[in-house]
């Protein structure tokens, strides 16, 4: 019946929401401005950009409350990092041009989200 009255983009956000807190940790949508914060999700993009000319690869992770931008400076490329894969973060947060945006966590990968 719940199939039936939600979307499948609502569906998929609240399976997200619900390994996030299974896992531990915070909501992308709780996150605040210079806040330390563990988050679970998918990652839904990666590119790679240069700031201030220095490489950069950036990611958006999505949880199902929202998305983090993600950005690792001076990698190009990183083993694993790519759209579909589930990935724990560990980093600061901080707001970047009106967005929440975890600079250089530490992450841990694990099996891709399911297609």
């Amino acid at each position: 019946m719940r199939g039936l009255i939600t979307s499948r983009a609502e569906l998929e956000a609240s399976d997200e929401r619900r390994e996030s807190r299974r896992v531990g940790c915070t909501e992308v949508a709780q996150l605040g401005d210079r806040q330390r914060a563990q988050v679970s999700g998918v990652l839904r993009s990666v590119t790679l950009r240069a700031r201030q000319n220095v490489p950069a690869l950036e990611a958006e992770l999505y949880d199902g409350s929202g998305s983090l931008r993600v950005v690792w400076l001076g990698q190009r490329r990183i083993a694993g990092i790519e759209p579909g894969r589930r990935a724990r973060l560990e980093g600061f947060v901080c707001l970047q041009e009106g967005e929440r945006t975890m600079f250089n966590p530490r992450y841990e990968l694990s099996a891709r989200a399911a297609e």
